[in-house]
């Protein structure tokens, strides 16, 4: 009888330590180029969106003008998103913000602008942190701008390995994010950059990829899109170790994430 007395309380604090567990555990949600489906793409009203149904991060796609301005466009042309046609690079700062970067989602988004880079920082700042997508930005640019807003404890920088030294010899507090893609790979990063967070794709989300870079005492946030990016989805990169999920439907993620006890 005692024997089935202490089992019985075995399996109780068993199961007490493993909801406090799911309880403590902090997943972010990561609202893919703002909240996009219902509005345009990397522009304030998808921010603002994101904002509001209480995302961790925006994610932002950065490009430089050819007046070196910082403006946000995840595509290097303008095309598919606005009512012109070019390049960002080749394009100066006024013929961008001459662009109508709503009214392809729908005419009640008509007259939305492409946002700059500081009107972005300014939004978030005190409300949300920014998941930065480097497309086209200097290190310098990308420093000035993220420090001068106050913002630097509020990033994650994705970049490849060049641009993130460049970025932590400017300011070492700033957090790089560099791309898993295999276990030889993560082994570099984390030997000559230390990050705090890696960013995984849906094709390097793998045990062995996860496990050296978990070693490393680092973040790994991971894409959940497309037939993933559901509750299974996220349940299953959460069960891999994700700490945090970018996604293309931020309400129902921050939803989930509530109700399962990781936000």
């Amino acid at each position: 009888m005692r024997f089935e007395h202490t089992r019985h309380c075995f399996f109780i604090a068993l199961l007490l330590a493993t909801a406090v567990a799911a309880q403590t555990r902090r997943v972010v949600a990561i609202s893919h180029r703002g909240e996009h489906l219902h509005h345009p793409e990397n522009t304030m009203p998808a921010f603002e969106e994101a904002i509001r149904v209480g995302a961790d991060f925006i994610e932002v796609d950065v490009q430089t003008t050819s007046d070196g301005k910082l403006v946000l466009s995840h595509d290097s042309t303008v095309e598919r998103c606005t009512n012109g046609k070019g390049r960002v690079s080749e394009m100066t700062f006024d013929q961008v913000e001459a662009l109508d970067a709503g009214i392809k989602t729908g005419p009640e988004f008509a007259g939305t602008k492409v946002p700059t880079f500081d009107e972005a920082l300014d939004l978030a700042r005190g409300k949300i942190g920014i998941y930065v997508d480097v497309k086209n930005a200097s290190a310098q640019d990308l420093v000035s701008h993220i420090d001068g807003h106050g913002m630097t404890g509020h990033v994650v920088i994705y970049c490849r390995l060049n641009l993130a030294k460049q970025i932590q010899a400017l300011n070492p507090r700033l957090k790089v994010m560099p791309e898993s893609n295999s276990v030889e790979n993560s082994k570099l990063l984390i030997e000559q950059l230390h990050p705090k967070v890696i960013a995984f794709g849906a094709g390097d989300f793998k045990p062995e990829i996860i496990a050296v870079v978990k070693q490393a005492n680092a973040e790994v946030y991971v894409d959940r899109m497309g037939t993933t990016d559901a509750p299974e989805g996220w349940q299953s990169a959460i069960d891999d170790g994700a700490d945090g999920i970018q996604t293309d439907r931020p309400g129902p993620l921050v939803e989930y994430l509530r109700q399962k006890g990781y936000k």
